[in-house]
């Protein structure tokens, strides 16, 4: 595969940065990618490499862009079946199942996602300019349900900036030990290292954490127990996980941040991304997917409505 070029002529009538024109030039790049391009020596201005993406560019100005082809990686695709919910020509929506982590990490050289996802389609490796392709978002590995993953670089772009922009609704299903302080309410708890165990999140004061917010409501109580469904309106590492943590009711069978020992016949956490609604590249009227709760959860609140 032969590298992409892409010729510009400037004609603005004041000066303009390098990667912002860019931009405008390039909309399926995210303006991070450009500047890689730019800082790798891809970019070239009246035909000698660009300085620095900040560079101004003035009218009559020429700019060649070469865009490389995806770099093979040590990315393997695998042969494993997917769940998939949805599918065009720009992304794919899964239904991740527990125990398959997202991406290869240490640890977890195969057998992810990710290695999934390229099994089923080769051209996503290297979307979004990385060793991850196609991710805009993440499931913890326990954690089961939707995950939308980008086709190629436009739709990367598009649905980063949705995430960014928290115009995405995620929709989560918990059943967690004992009951929150209010049937429904608002958890503003920034979340960041735990400062004692590096490998662990933990609620922290504002000035040393990200800020966290998740919004959630009571769907059913039980004597121990209560079904609640969460909307994190940020994305932090094991928000929901924190946020149930903070509020007293840590989710059954999550042994990092709630009891060692898990008060229903389950063998992960309970925590299931059943709902996600997303405005799709193209499209101005948002879509509505949803995942029902897998077999195992479906089992633990039948145990925990009969014997509670």
């Amino acid at each position: 595969m032969s590298d992409r070029i892409e010729r510009f002529k400037f004609d603005g009538e004041k000066s303009e940065r390098l990667d912002k024109y860019l931009v405008m030039c390039l909309p399926e790049f995210s303006r991070a990618r450009l500047q890689g391009l730019i800082e790798d020596g891809f970019v070239l201005v009246n035909g000698v490499p660009a300085k620095k993406s900040g560079q101004g560019i003035e009218a009559g100005m020429e700019v060649e862009v070469r865009v490389p082809p995806p770099v093979p990686g040590r990315l393997a695709g695998e042969d494993i079946p997917l769940d998939i919910i949805f599918e065009n020509e720009d992304l794919i929506v899964v239904n991740k199942p527990a125990g398959m982590v997202v991406h290869p990490a240490a640890g977890h050289a195969s057998g992810t996602l990710v290695n999934a996802v390229l099994g089923y389609d080769p051209d996503m490796e290297g979307i979004g300019g990385e060793e991850r392709p196609g991710l805009v978002h993440r499931l913890d590995k326990e954690t089961s349900g939707l995950i939308v993953l980008a086709k190629n670089e436009r739709a990367h772009n598009w649905l980063q900036d949705q995430f960014r922009l928290r115009k995405v609704e995620k929709t989560y299903l918990t059943l967690v030990d004992g009951k929150p302080p209010t049937p429904s309410g608002r958890v503003e708890a920034s979340i960041g290292r735990d400062p004692s165990q590096r490998k662990k999140m933990a609620i922290v004061s504002a000035g040393k954490g990200r800020e966290a917010v998740s919004e959630y409501k009571t769907l059913e109580s039980f004597k121990n127990h209560t079904l609640i469904e969460f909307h994190p309106l940020t994305g932090r590492t094991h928000q929901i996980r924190l946020h149930c943590q903070f509020l007293g009711c840590p989710i059954v069978g999550d042994m990092v941040y709630g009891k060692r020992t898990p008060t229903a016949g389950i063998k992960r956490h309970f925590l299931h991304a059943y709902r996600l609604k997303i405005i799709l590249p193209n499209e101005k009227t948002p879509r509505l997917f949803e995942a029902d709760l897998p077999e195992e959860l479906k089992t633990v609140l039948e145990e925990v409505k009969r014997y509670e």
